[in-house]
């Protein structure tokens, strides 16, 4: 089963949904910090034997002996990421998307696909917990292409759980595709509510099945629970607004650890989510 945990907005607790529910489940499970620009699952478990291998993406390189400057690979790049000059040809690298388009249409094979790093996967292990997650490289304007190889490490034989970028755009919906279930998280305020709602538009057109988890229950109002009762989306948890549970984020504890009372609710989760999937 492959579980995503999304969100419209940061800073709604997706990684410690995701963190506490990969603790509370027996049996091996894999963690995949997709939020590969700030991952910082690895913060909340106690992790061993890293192992860290980069990742390269293939960007036109030039050999301007061979240009006659005809600028149809530019013409071709829908993503600006090359401009030809009347004597001079011009790369941008982080614009690639590695198509390899502009060599396919180069009359003269003067264009030839070289990698370039742009960032790390890490995968490391804790008491049953494989967790991955992708570090991208600063100044990098792209997450999907590395959220896609962190994919890749994906094992569909574990109960896998996907930690999600913040947000409704292209890493969101790379890092959900071909999620069997969504967790979204949100909180019960007038923001929550509003990037909620573009959330859960995203999950419909994808045809994926989804509920929620409410944090910081207590606060705000009751505009979600009752966008929820309209919507007929099923909550699966609320997490209170408390200062011990945000006593021990702080200081670097899952819920479940510091509070263990807590890991029932979360595995109570998972009976909730198989009635729903298809």
């Amino acid at each position: 089963m492959i579980l995503s945990i999304a969100s419209g907005k940061g800073g709604t607790g997706k990684t410690t949904v995701a963190v506490n529910l990969a603790l509370s489940l027996s049996g091996d499970v894999q963690l995949l910090d997709c939020d590969v620009e700030e991952p910082n699952a690895y913060i909340f478990i106690d992790t061993k034997d890293e192992e860290e291998k980069p990742v390269h993406t293939p960007i036109p390189e030039v050999d301007e002996a061979r240009c006659d400057y005809c600028g149809r690979c530019a013409t071709a790049c829908a993503y600006n990421a090359i401009v030809v000059l009347h004597d001079h040809v011009m790369l941008f690298p982080e614009l690639c998307n590695g198509c390899g388009l502009c060599g396919m249409v180069c009359p003269r094979g003067a264009i030839r696909e070289v990698p370039r790093e742009i960032g790390v996967i890490r995968r490391c292990w804790s008491d049953g917990i494989e967790l991955v997650y992708g570090v991208l490289n600063i100044g990098e304007a792209r997450a999907t292409p590395l959220i896609n190889r962190v994919k890749e490490e994906l094992k569909p034989e574990k109960t896998v759980i996907i930690d999600c970028p913040p947000g409704t755009a292209c890493p969101v919906i790379a890092a959900v595709q071909d999620s069997d279930y969504c967790i979204l998280v949100t909180e019960p305020t007038p923001f929550g509510l509003h990037d909620l709602k573009l959330a859960v538009e995203v999950l419909r057109v994808m045809d994926i099945p989804f509920g929620l988890v409410i944090n910081r229950a207590g606060i705000g109002d009751q505009a979600v629970y009752d966008y929820s009762d309209a919507e007929g989306i099923p909550i699966l948890l609320e997490i209170p607004y408390s200062e011990e549970i945000a006593r021990h984020y702080s200081e670097g504890k899952p819920i479940v650890q510091a509070m263990p009372d807590w890991k029932l609710r979360f595995m109570e989760i998972i009976p909730k989510i198989e009635t729903k999937i298809k």
